[in-house]
């Protein structure tokens, strides 16, 4: 999808306003670019909390991203303004629950609120290990369709920066587990697990193969959980403090 261009005013629409404007096209299509309509949009996305130090939005710079949306139809380099927009449409279910049922089909405001809360982590291609997403720098489509992330992991610095796929290399957060949910995890479960072996210790994806129940209380969990490594199909015992889930759908 080609980028809008709003750069004489150094205008840019907030990922929430994005959003918004995604949904409402979907469900009225050209009705959006009625002017009435555009001025009320405006005059919200200009009163939100979310744009508190930003330049006001104007009922044109609406209609012209309507406009935009409307007559746009291929897939080329995207602005970062751009970002959670398509994410949210390319993605799909395609990640694995990367789309939790609060992040479906809300209200505006609850949708706004649900998107600011979401954490990610992204897969990296020089080690195959994931890393928590600081941000996320800006975004492309390649001519095949397939959305790409410039992603800062959280700790690294900018030589570390790297292009991951969102379709496969992007998802929501993994969950670390308290002593007392150790029976929350089950064996065939898809998990995070941490791999230490010495000269690397990264998180990987990995499989409960066996669990090994100990009577504990809820300060420290003394079972053992065998694991084994998507990547290279290694097992090894593991205790629950280097597991984390996946969100639950």
């Amino acid at each position: 999808m080609e980028a809008m261009d709003f750069s004489d005013s150094e205008f840019e629409f907030t990922l929430a306003e994005i959003v918004e404007m995604e949904t409402i096209y979907k469900e009225i299509g050209v009705e959006s670019l009625d002017q009435e309509f555009c001025q009320r949009l405006a005059t919200s996305f200009s009163c939100s909390s979310n744009r508190m130090g930003k330049t006001t939005v104007t009922w044109d710079q609406v209609h012209a991203w309507f406009q935009e949306k409307q007559s746009d139809s291929k897939p080329k380099l995207t602005s970062s303004s751009m970002a959670l927009k398509l994410f949210v449409d390319l993605s799909g279910p395609n990640i694995s629950n990367s789309a939790p049922q609060s992040f479906k089909r809300r209200s505006s405001g609850d949708k706004v609120k649900d998107l600011s809360e979401l954490q990610f982590e992204a897969r990296s291609s020089r080690d195959n290990a994931w890393y928590d997403v600081a941000s996320f720098l800006t975004y492309r489509v390649l001519c095949t369709g397939e959305l790409e992330a410039r992603v800062r992991f959280a700790g690294f610095g900018n030589a570390h920066d790297e292009w991951v796929s969102v379709r496969t290399d992007v998802r929501e957060r993994s969950i670390p587990l308290e002593p007392s949910e150790c029976d929350r995890v089950k064996v065939g479960d898809i998990v995070m697990c941490f791999q230490d072996r010495g000269y690397q210790a990264v998180y990987r994806d990995a499989h409960i193969v066996e669990i090994q129940r100990q009577s504990h209380d809820n300060t420290r969990c003394t079972c053992i959980f065998v694991v084994q490594y998507y990547h290279d199909n290694s097992e090894e015992n593991v205790r629950l403090e280097r597991i984390c889930c996946r969100p639950s759908e």
